[in-house]
């Protein structure tokens, strides 16, 4: 999407358009075109501006601020390792380092070939099986050190299938 094509600047234009009649319309639309195109780059905030009259700078902040807007596409499986206090005190720190270490690169990146995305989470809501690691929705529960690699081929097989 970094070079916009028509029928995707013309789907940003009708998702700004969906929520003309809304006092605060800029996380709907946000969101929308999240789900739409798995990330906001600054072009599209620059039509999100144009279409809203909210400043390319205010949009920038929220999508900077809100960790589940990105500026970068993320990759097919999005890897959230759950940093909260419970999962944090029974070793996610070593859990989220594993999965950076096999997969080559940090929280917040994509792996080259646009498979993986690492992302440290705050807290998932799943105190109670801690530590908790969500892969596309998924929940791990419990999960260890040992068991990252086994994860990892499990979606590596799967490759192009969904998950």
């Amino acid at each position: 999407m970094a070079h916009l094509n028509e029928a995707a600047v013309c789907k940003i234009r009708e998702i700004c358009d969906r929520y003309a009649d809304e006092n605060t319309p800029l996380m709907m639309i946000l969101s929308d075109i999240q789900t739409e195109y798995g990330y906001i780059p600054v072009e599209v905030q620059e039509i999100v501006s144009e279409k809203t009259g909210i400043s390319v700078a205010e949009i920038y902040g929220v999508v900077t601020f809100y960790s589940f807007f990105s500026l970068k596409p993320k990759g097919k499986y999005i890897i959230g390792c759950c940093l909260g206090t419970a999962c944090y005190v029974k070793g996610a720190q070593q859990i989220i380092d594993k999965f950076c270490e096999l997969l080559g690169v940090a929280p917040g990146e994509t792996t080259e070939d646009g498979m993986f995305t690492i992302d440290a989470l705050r807290c998932i809501g799943a105190c109670g099986i801690a530590p908790a690691v969500s892969i596309n929705g998924k929940v791990y529960p419990k999960m260890t050190v040992s068991a990252v690699a086994g994860v990892i081929e499990e979606y590596k097989k799967l490759g192009g299938a969904e998950a």
